[in-house]
């Protein structure tokens, strides 16, 4: 029996996948399925059985299991979708709407008969489009639909603000809303260095630097491998929230989320701060903003409506 009872079901065994499945297994989660399409041959089962093998020399005793049969998600307390085609140098998230908008839609019609009351977790781009899409085909409550965005941005921003300033990351707290596009909105108000603002601790120059550098963090990491996009920051990302909810912490953090009102926005998924429990999204924080933080998420909810109009719902 594993530290965290439950059991997670990875759709898409790719870096991402099989990544976020090796966070997951460290944090001694109960049981794993990584499932990914017959065309992929053995390799779901392959990187099962290698992630299996690692386990007593980092000494977790996780049950990981490949797989292409979604009979194999039976009972499932959370999915996570990460399958789709990820980003190439040049390409926006938007992008990959089309193509991916099949995948996810096909993943999720295909998981909510075998687990009717897991709690969906997706990865895949773009991503706020992607949780629309997800809960429309699903038919679940919102509670139970999120995506996984402000967690990794807001880590990156935290990455950034940390080399900047020379100290631990520990020390660094950030925050990100909006959507998961190059439109997000960082907020360097509500982000500190040992509680202190970093707009009280660096010129407006550097803070600039530091908010766009987060807004197209994803884009330079693709423009570095050429052949993929980033995979250890969002495997971790996501590994916090599914712990974040197996363990029903109910950790504050930013997520993207189907709103009904909130910030006087229906019926789009975006990334607010919610709190993250067993139940999935137990609720929603809103925040003051000033009237250039509120210009900034009309910005991001201008395109990530423009991407949902080409969604296939």
């Amino acid at each position: 029996m594993g530290l965290y009872h439950g059991k997670v079901s990875i759709i898409g065994a790719g870096n991402v996948g099989a990544t976020t499945a090796l966070w997951l297994a460290t944090r001694d989660v109960d049981e794993i399925v990584l499932l990914d399409i017959p065309e992929t041959g053995d390799m779901p089962k392959g990187k099962a059985l290698d992630l299996m093998e690692a386990g007593p020399i980092i000494r977790y005793d996780t049950v990981i299991k490949g797989t292409h049969d979604y009979e194999e998600t039976t009972g499932s307390d959370v999915v996570v979708i990460t399958a789709g085609m990820p980003r190439k140098p040049g390409m926006s998230r938007e992008d990959l709407v089309g193509t991916n908008a099949r995948i996810v839609r096909s993943v999720v019609e295909q998981v909510v008969p075998h687990a009717p009351e897991a709690i969906l977790l997706i990865v895949t781009n773009p991503l706020d489009s992607m949780v629309y899409l997800a809960k429309k085909v699903s038919g679940f409550p919102r509670e139970r639909v999120i995506g996984q965005a402000g967690v990794l941005d807001s880590a990156r921003m935290r990455t950034f603000i940390a080399m900047e300033m020379g100290v631990s990351v520990d020390s660094v707290s950030a925050f990100v809303m909006g959507g998961h596009g190059d439109e997000m909105v960082p907020l360097p108000r509500y982000s500190t260095v040992g509680g202190i603002p970093i707009t009280e601790l660096l010129p407006p120059d550097r803070v600039e630097a530091i908010v766009e550098r987060t807004r197209k963090g994803g884009g330079e990491i693709v423009q570095l491998l050429k052949t993929g996009s980033a995979f250890y920051a969002p495997g971790a990302a996501v590994a916090s929230m599914v712990e974040a909810i197996l363990s029903d912490k109910r950790v504050v953090l930013p997520a993207s989320v189907y709103l009904e009102g909130e910030y006087g926005l229906h019926d789009i998924c975006f990334g607010v701060p919610v709190v993250l429990g067993r139940a999935g999204v137990e609720r929603i924080l809103e925040i003051r903003l000033t009237e250039k933080e509120k210009e900034a998420l009309q910005r991001s909810v201008a395109l990530i409506r423009k991407t949902m109009s080409m969604l296939p719902v």
